[in-house]
């Protein structure tokens, strides 16, 4: 029975036999879907149709077997198990007829219409459950506008698309429900997903934690820096911000509070650092897996692209969190350092290696799906080495249950947006929108990216990053391309002001799961988390005169353009702190942002005008003057040491800390 607690659902007060028979189904599933996505992500050979139907199927029969067992009308439990039959039907269907639906060029039959509108239900429910009403109004606003554009006057009408065009269009091919976004989510999300979560089984989490509390430890504010580090490195393997909040964050918020940060601090720490994770190499998050698709690049280019801005924000990041602490005079953590770090790697490096291995496989050639299959093999072959990480069947089952319900929003999110985006690309509609925002910024670069940032953040805010990633690729970044921006650029831009929502309000997400766990002001967690992450907000526009940044260009176009995004990323970190040693002026913080400003003129990071190195090498100049400055009038000063925060006290105890969280 303990075997079976394992697998067990969260009913929201359903009786236990009906809990213990979806629970049952669930995981079944479950397992059915990572044998399907493991076997075409390593042998392949399944055609991309086959292979996404299959996968939507089996995923959206088993997201409404959940909420019907959480469902507490008896109408909408009865609807929700209804339509998990109508979900199981496609799959199969298009799998046995496949050969015909070719002969016939995809032309719809009487059934094909009858499934279309059955999966368009499945799909509208399964969105309407995972994800909220902005999307579903979305797809209902996509479909009206596909069935009566015939009554739209001017360029933006059409003749009209009927019910077997709409049916041949987003189920019968690539180009709807199973278009390059579902084949991202059947090849690569579900897939990395799956290696995080197996990770996290064995304990590599509580690994990263740890190696992060070594190499910060007897710093002052440590447990803060401690949290950043390890929810960046943690979330750079599940790629989601608010997962990442309700992992990390029960073990450090509380620590956080106990040495001496604020709720609201702690909570804002906490999920800054969480979003880091959708933007850090090797994984990142599902938003970066559909870049390489729709871009046409391999992953790792991605990857490597998104590393120096990643970099930049977790410096950013750390550096505001290290001087916060020295403005509250913070405790330090006595019990890490390098010795604790030393210790952690030689106990349980190995847990370490999944992780080398996909990086390795990768920088080898090796496909990233073909890496993250590999690397799971270690993963598995490695947790027998020690009783603590072993797993067996049941935790494999479980894993595979986890994986999924961790994947359903995003799934439901690919399937909608595919939909809207079969609807654009049949009507026309996407190059219309592209070409209004270059008519509206009247063909400015810097008036079109304006303009795009406030659609990716206001898009960002109601829907999932995927979701809105892969609406801004359609509508926004083919403006982007088309005055002059390199697509990898354009596409990172959008990608970043997708996902910037997580900590920004009103749609904070991160930021609110962090607030529950702190006991802080949900708004006021959001606007802290805002003010330690801004480099979100800063570090897209540098994209546009400093591709470097994107390891785009020449060595020196790279050379050149790191050189001068950390001093001026970290001066503007600390004009915003507003403090340096000591309280910083206003004259103080505005020639720092300045002089910051001028280090990264907005011109390309290459450009040897006189006039441009003269502004930049004052800047540079002016951030030195001023820190030395800063740091010398209290050099004499001594200033009382920050308390120590040992042991003895207990605040670091990992008994004591896993009772108070």
């Amino acid at each position: 029975m303990q075997l079976i607690d394992k697998l067990l659902l969260d009913d929201g007060a359903s009786r236990r036999g009906e809990r213990v028979v979806i629970s049952l189904l669930f995981s079944l599933l479950a397992v059915a879907v990572t044998a399907l996505v493991i076997y075409g992500a390593y042998y392949g050979g399944i055609t991309a149709l086959i292979l996404r139907s299959l996968f939507f199927s089996a995923v959206a029969a088993a997201g409404l077997l959940y909420a019907g067992l959480r469902a507490k009308p008896i109408a909408l439990k009865l609807l929700c198990y209804v339509l998990v039959v109508i979900a199981l039907i496609p799959g199969p269907y298009l799998w046995q007829t496949y050969m015909d639906i070719i002969m016939r060029g995809a032309m719809s039959t009487a059934l094909d219409r009858y499934l279309f509108v059955g999966l368009m239900l499945v799909v509208i429910m399964l969105v309407r459950l995972y994800v909220g009403w902005a999307l579903v109004v979305l797809i209902v606003a996509a479909l009206g506008y596909a069935y009566f554009g015939y009554l739209i006057p001017g360029k933006y009408g059409h003749g009209g698309y009927g019910l077997s065009r709409l049916a041949s269009t987003l189920l019968l091919s690539t180009e709807g429900f199973y278009g390059v976004p579902m084949g991202v989510a059947a090849e690569y999300i579900f897939l990395f997903a799956l290696f995080g979560a197996l990770l996290t089984k064995i304990g590599t989490g509580e690994v990263f934690v740890d190696i992060a509390r070594g190499l910060t430890g007897r710093v002052q504010g440590g447990p803060g820096l401690s949290a950043a580090l390890s929810s960046t490195l943690l979330g750079s393997l599940n790629g989601s911000a608010v997962a990442n909040v309700v992992t990390t964050g029960t073990f450090t918020i509380p620590l956080m509070k106990r040495v001496g940060y604020s709720p609201t601090l702690a909570g804002a720490i906490e999920a800054a650092a969480s979003s880091a994770g959708q933007i850090m190499p090797p994984v990142m998050g599902a938003a970066a897996f559909l870049m390489a698709e729709i871009i046409g690049v391999p992953y790792g280019t991605i990857a490597l692209a998104a590393l120096v801005p990643a970099l930049l924000y977790v410096a950013a990041l750390m550096t505001a969190v290290y001087l916060e602490a020295g403005r509250l005079k913070l405790a330090r953590d006595t019990t890490g350092g390098l010795r604790f770090l030393a210790d952690t790697l030689r106990k349980r490096g190995y847990l370490l290696l999944p992780l080398i291995c996909l990086i390795a496989l990768m920088v080898m050639g090796k496909s990233p799906t073909q890496a993250a299959v590999l690397s799971i093999v270690v993963g598995l072959l490695i947790s027998p080495w020690q009783k603590l990480t072993r797993i067996g069947p049941v935790d494999l089952a479980e894993v595979c249950k986890d994986t999924l319900l961790a994947t359903l929003p995003i799934v439901a999110a690919v399937a909608a947006a595919g939909t809207v985006i079969g609807v654009l690309n049949l009507t026309g509609m996407g190059l219309m929108v592209s070409g209004l925002i270059v008519e509206a910024g009247g063909e400015s670069l810097w008036a079109v990216l304006l303009l795009t940032a406030v659609a990716s953040f206001v898009l960002g805010m109601g829907l999932p990053t995927s979701a809105a990633y892969l609406l801004l690729a359609v509508l926004v970044a083919p403006a982007l391309t088309q005055l002059g921006m390199q697509p990898i650029a354009a596409h990172m831009f959008i990608f970043y002001f997708g996902l910037v929502s997580a900590i920004t309000p009103p749609v904070a997400l991160a930021a609110y799961a962090a607030a529950s766990i702190a006991g802080s002001p949900a708004n006021a967690t959001a606007v802290e988390a805002m003010r330690l992450g801004f480099v979100k907000l800063l570090v897209p526009f540098l994209f546009v005169n400093m591709p470097g940044l994107l390891m785009l260009g020449e060595p020196l176009d790279i050379g050149v353009a790191i050189v001068l995004s950390f001093p001026a990323v970290i001066g503007i970190t600390i004009a915003f702190a507003g403090w340096l040693s000591r309280p910083l002026a206003v004259a103080e913080r505005l020639l720092l942002l300045a002089a910051s400003v001028a280090v990264a003129w907005p011109v390309p990071a290459t450009d040897f005008d006189p006039l441009i190195l003269a502004i930049r090498g004052v800047g540079l100049a002016v951030l030195v003057v001023i820190l030395a400055r800063i740091q010398l009038s209290h050099r004499a000063v001594t200033p009382s040491p920050a308390p120590s925060l040992g042991a003895r006290d207990g605040a670091l105890d990992k008994t004591s800390l896993g009772k108070e969280s």
